[in-house]
C-alpha cells in the first residue's frame, strides 16, 4: 500500500509547526511539495529526507556547517 498524500495542515502538525513556516519553506527552502490544483500535498518520506538533509534548519544553523 502506498503512502497517502498529506495536506499543509497535516504536514504542519506532523512537523510540530504552524502552516506559515510550511509555506515559507516551500517558497524559499525547496521543501518537497506537489501542487495539485490549488492545493499543496506532501509525502512524509520526502519531507523527512528534506529535514534530515538540513532543509528546515534556520539560517544561523545553515551558516555553521
Amino acid at each position: 500500500m502506498s503512502e497517502r498524500w498529506l495536506s499543509v495542515e497535516e504536514i504542519a502538525a506532523y512537523l510540530g509547526v504552524s502552516k506559515d513556516p510550511v509555506y515559507a519553506w516551500i517558497r524559499g527552502r525547496g521543501m518537497p511539495a506537489h501542487r495539485i490544483g490549488r492545493l499543496w500535498k506532501f509525502k512524509t518520506q520526502e519531507v523527512d529526507e528534506w529535514v534530515k538533509s538540513g532543509g528546515a534548519a534556520d539560517e544561523e544553523g545553515r551558516n555553521k556547517k
